[in-house]
């Protein structure tokens, strides 16, 4: 088999980098492990952060470019990368222009959504990210069928919900009229596309942005080809010429006359380089990742096998999230998420000795590597989120939905544990009950003000944003007091990782002297995070991915004027 491109990886930036390609006149072959298009992509909440976007200019909110820049440089530190971040926030609105002129890829403004660190110099209040529209699932035709469905712990009965009024309606179906309508016709129709197509039909955040980058990519001619692994790189003359990748057929060798693109997903479950580079990560296994299994580090070996480095020395190798062990009723095992909670009104996180060691609103890998950081050395890294019976009710706790979906099965199990008192609870959580009921006494005595002095939630526009607009004074205050009690355990996990291989500005691999390998390009986590290991916003992984993804292709290319 032959082609121009190869491209390793069927997430954003596989598919941005084929898409982009074959626009540009590219005979393009994507091969991908799993027997599903979508990588992580198509598990994630879809965000992408693109400061200076067009949607963001079509809405009146137009910044100079040097202010996330400004940001950037503020929080990156001495791990900014001038080249690297000049090429992407130069590319990143070309890139949204692109894909909303000539394909599928549609996109929903983020305008509301501000910067996570907004202290910080040059942090934007909002317009700086943007979503995949939602999309229906049958306009893919029979493409459908060969993509990844949305993450089961974070559906409801297979079917995805989106960020903004779309979970707001489910999170006040038994306040509004309005609300309960809604939800009613949105499941009503989830529940006919799953008698009728086997799976969800209305597609949104991730798996809308997978569906409509796949069909983009077919409709373009790109050769699309799943269940098929890539083993080993085929190098000629010193450049990276093809790849051999394995199918039921056998290993079959596709030679690409001009690159190979890395985007194979990172390491999230590739155990032995957790168990080098992760922090209170001895084994290797003391992590929830959130990424599919087949995210486990072929990229990364394939770019090492043929010169390429991994780049060790971020802040963070990992882009911390933190999670939960769900135990399913069928005997599987799956992560949940805590992004949608922690920032509301009426929950604390806690440690074993009962104390509060965060401000919970904050970013979720704020909250993670605080975590990390706050437990003692030799005890597990792990943390309990408490809430009273009134919170999980109305907003839930982690994959225990709020009323009116039943508590009983996640107590059977015990993934959430409940007490009739504070002390109960702690008891059953194997925290310390003087300490839980102190730390509460604390939180509630400020609280009922909508005050926290000891972490300042509400103080900022990222945290008010995570709480509830209606609850005041402080969206994101309120007591813990009407029992009873209930609390989640909740561990150090990971959207993905942030050490990967060395790239120049056109997303090039880079051997040990720093020059390119001919023929080798990464992008998404295959290549190493432009943030240096930092996580200053929201969609900073889909972002980048999808830019340097099309940098790449673009690159390959050889276009010249922005299209």
């Amino acid at each position: 088999m032959e082609c121009d491109v190869l491209v390793i990886g069927s997430g954003a930036a596989g598919l941005s980098a084929a898409v982009t390609a074959a626009w540009h006149g590219q005979q393009v072959v994507l091969v991908e492990k799993d027997p599903v298009f979508g990588g992580a992509t198509a598990w994630s909440g879809g965000w992408m952060w693109v400061p200076c976007n067009p949607l963001a200019r079509r809405a009146g909110i137009v910044e100079d470019p040097e202010l996330p820049r400004t940001y950037l440089k503020h929080e990156l530190g001495d791990k900014y990368d001038p080249a690297r971040i000049d090429a992407f926030l130069e590319a990143g609105p070309h890139m949204v222009e692109f894909f909303e002129k000539h394909t599928r890829l549609q996109f929903a403004d983020g305008n509301q959504i501000a910067d996570i660190h907004g202290d910080s110099p040059g942090a934007g209040t909002g317009g700086r990210s943007v979503i995949a529209a939602p999309w229906d699932g049958r306009e893919a035709g029979a493409l459908i069928h060969r993509l990844r469905k949305t993450m089961r712990e974070t559906s409801f009965l297979g079917m995805p919900i989106m960020a903004g009024k779309d979970l707001a309606a489910f999170l006040s179906v038994t306040r509004s009229a309005r609300s309960f309508v809604y939800a009613g016709r949105r499941f009503g129709r989830h529940l006919i596309d799953l008698a009728r197509h086997g799976r969800a039909m209305q597609l949104v955040n991730g798996v809308a942005l997978v569906a409509r980058l796949a069909k983009s990519a077919e409709e373009l001619g790109v050769r699309l080809i799943e269940s098929a692994p890539a083993r080993r790189l085929l190098m000629e003359s010193g450049a990276v010429r093809g790849a051999v990748v394995e199918t039921a057929q056998g290993e079959v060798s596709i030679r690409a006359r001009k690159a190979v693109v890395l985007a194979a997903g990172g390491f999230p479950n590739d155990i032995e380089r957790r168990k080098q580079l992760f922090p209170r990560t001895p084994t290797g296994h003391e992590h929830l990742a959130l990424p599919p299994q087949g995210a486990s580090g072929d990229g990364l070996r394939l770019g090492e096998s043929v010169g390429g480095q991994v780049a060790t020395d971020l802040v963070s190798p990992v882009a911390w999230a933190p999670v939960s062990l769900v135990r399913h009723p069928d005997g599987s095992t799956g992560h949940f998420p805590h992004i949608i909670e922690r920032g509301k009104p009426g929950i604390i996180g806690v440690l074993a000795d009962g104390r509060r060691f965060v401000n919970e609103a904050h970013g979720y890998y704020d909250y993670t590597a605080a975590m990390v950081a706050a437990v003692p050395p030799g005890q597990e890294v792990a943390s309990w989120l408490v809430c009273d019976h009134r919170f999980q009710r109305r907003y839930g706790l982690g994959i225990s939905r709020p009323a009116p979906v039943p508590l009983d099965g996640w107590l059977r199990n015990g993934y959430l544990k409940r007490g009739k008192t504070i002390e109960e609870l702690a008891r059953a959580c194997g925290i310390d009950p003087a300490g839980l009921a102190k730390t509460v006494a604390e939180y509630n005595r400020h609280a009922r003000n909508g005050e926290d002095p000891a972490f300042g939630r509400g103080s900022t526009l990222y945290n008010r944003k995570q709480g509830d607009a209606t609850h005041q004074p402080n969206p994101c205050v309120a007591p813990i007091e009407h029992g009873p009690f209930y609390a989640v355990k909740v561990q150090p996990g990971c959207f993905g990782t942030f050490a990967g291989l060395k790239t120049n500005a056109s997303a090039q691999v880079l051997d040990e002297s720093g020059q390119p390998i001919p023929g080798l390009y990464a992008a998404g986590t295959d290549m190493a995070s432009i943030m240096g290991g930092h996580y200053p916003a929201g969609g900073i992984n889909l972002g980048p991915a999808l830019t340097f993804g099309y940098i790449a292709g673009r690159h390959i290319a050889g276009a010249s004027d922005w299209e």
